[in-house]
């Protein structure tokens, strides 16, 4: 073979060869291009997932903590509040029952009618409110709430009629001042506006209950006793 042929012949397989090379790099580079793409694929999704992991777990702790976070955000005088006005008002219905099948005047009857009209309404409102917020108030009377109602239903005639006046009137003195209270320096907006809507009932039922037979008699008899005291001082 001539010195011509050698030559083309190596030209040949020298082209070949680069050939190959530059073929194999750009399989390789492409490889690892579908690997890389598959690693951020997989890992976007797996990103994808733990984050939806999350958001579901958050959701379910925001769930169950609800009833406690709106317990929460109650200040100590508002809650004290709302659970001595249900169970105050609770005990105003009961009475107010047994008043109005037990008195022995008129009066007496009538005020105790209205007590249960009134605070089964005021009531309601109340036990709503606190559902709105997650809390759950108490639906029975305590022990010395229930002292005092069996106290009285063992009474009858006027001895009914003068004690419950003498309690309706302490209740209500101790009810409008709490009211008050609550409806200047409550915590809780929807708890005082609650509050400020119901004060003037419960001065109309303060009034009321100063105005029944028991508490003018008592208060006549106190006033004559001090008369006749003072009458027979030297």
């Amino acid at each position: 073979m001539s010195n011509e042929q050698l030559i083309k012949s190596a030209q040949v397989w020298f082209v070949a060869i680069v050939l190959a090379c530059g073929f194999w790099v750009v399989a390789g580079k492409a490889g690892s291009q579908d690997q890389n793409s598959n690693q951020n694929s997989n890992s976007n999704s797996s990103s994808r997932s733990q984050n939806q992991n999350k958001s579901n777990r958050n959701s379910k702790t925001t769930g169950a903590k609800g009833e406690q976070t709106a317990m929460g955000n109650m200040s100590s005088q508002d809650r004290d509040f709302m659970m001595d006005a249900a169970m105050g008002g609770m005990m105003e219905v009961e009475l107010g029952r047994m008043a109005a099948q037990q008195g022995s005047s008129d009066a007496v009857k009538q005020f105790g009618q209205r007590m249960v009209d009134d605070h089964s309404k005021a009531n309601e409102e109340l036990m709503s409110l606190a559902s709105s917020k997650g809390i759950t108030l108490a639906t029975t009377m305590d022990e010395k709430q229930h002292k005092d109602m069996m106290k009285l239903q063992a009474m009858t005639g006027a001895d009914f009629d003068r004690a419950y006046s003498k309690m309706m009137l302490s209740d209500h003195k101790k009810d409008v001042s709490e009211f008050e209270k609550q409806s200047t320096k409550g915590t809780d907006p929807d708890l005082k506006a609650f509050a400020s809507k119901t004060l003037p009932t419960l001065k109309e039922h303060l009034q009321m209950a100063s105005a029944l037979p028991a508490n003018q008699s008592g208060g006549k008899m106190n006033s004559n006793k001090n008369s006749n005291s003072n009458s027979n001082r030297p």
